[in-house]
């Protein structure tokens, strides 16, 4: 199961048995202050859910209090396989528990659900579109910017910029919207490519905690540039790791959902394609930002 830091942190290398639908199937949506993303979903034929629809993961991770205190029958972990009804469609998964999800859910779903479809996340509107082919129109529109997807492991990536007082970076990133914040850059990526943290202002020194209930120091400071496809965005709190990583044998970057939502995305994982182009959240000022007064 995966780990990482913040609320969410499971990895799987066990794949879920998704289902290819015939046309589209619209599944609300709803985001919370925290930048949590979720729609509702009916576990076992019994028990209706909130779940995070979580990039970062993979097959359907509960929260030991779910587990333990709100389900109407006794769950098997790790080996049985279990319905899971998101929107119209049934989908089977094993089930991992965590000691912590995004807050007010009841625990988190990953992306190797829709593997043979197209994921429209719609932030505008407010749903998870899952479509059997890409949209016409999507290929037309000229405000879409075009990005690769990249696979390590059970994860995907796209790359992306960032600069610094001169010095840019190019790296993937893990395509993580269950990471409530902007974006988490490695340390040691950071020092591999001669990048000036010393110079990016800082905002604050926390103390993040881990799905284990572990301490995690992390700083935030202020980006200079950050550009996804053709889009750049400036000035942006992002958090940089100090000691413990989100995944144990790779240094990564991480893009998450305060950034992610300032998007319409299309995620093209028959043709391992990302489709980006800007919501109504795109102007939105971040969470550190109205924090701080700026």
């Amino acid at each position: 199961m995966k780990k990482r830091i913040s609320i969410i942190f499971l990895l799987s290398t066990i794949n879920t048995f998704s289902q290819t639908i015939k046309l589209s199937d619209t599944i609300e949506m709803h985001i919370n202050k925290h930048n949590t993303m979720f729609v509702n979903a009916i576990f076992n034929e019994k028990d209706t859910l909130k779940l995070n629809f979580d990039t970062g993961t993979t097959e359907l991770i509960l929260t030991n209090d779910v587990l333990n205190n709100k389900l109407k029958s006794k769950t098997e972990l790790y080996n049985k396989l279990y319905n899971l009804q998101i929107g119209n469609i049934q989908y089977k998964s094993k089930v991992y528990n965590a000691e912590l999800s995004g807050q007010g859910t009841d625990g988190r779903f990953g992306w190797d659900f829709f593997k043979e479809n197209i994921v429209e996340i719609n932030y505008d509107k407010g749903y998870l579109i899952i479509h059997s082919e890409l949209p016409q129109y999507v290929k037309f529109d000229k405000k879409f910017t075009k990005l690769k997807i990249e696979m390590w492991k059970d994860l995907f990536f796209i790359k992306c910029e960032i600069k610094e007082n001169g010095i840019i970076n190019n790296n993937l990133f893990l395509f993580d919207t269950g990471f409530q914040r902007t974006a988490m850059l490695d340390n040691d990526l950071l020092k591999e490519g001669q990048f000036p943290t010393e110079k990016m202002k800082i905002i604050k020194k926390v103390i993040m905690k881990g799905a284990k209930g572990n301490e995690i120091p992390v700083i935030t400071a202020n980006l200079q540039k950050l550009q996804i496809g053709k889009y750049i965005l400036k000035t942006i709190p992002v958090q940089i790791t100090t000691t413990q990583k989100p995944l144990k044998d790779k240094n990564v970057h991480i893009l998450g959902n305060e950034i992610l939502k300032k998007f319409t995305v299309f995620l093209d994982f028959k043709n391992n394609i990302v489709y980006m182009k800007p919501s109504k959240f795109y102007n939105e000022k971040y969470i550190d930002e109205r924090k701080n007064g700026t």
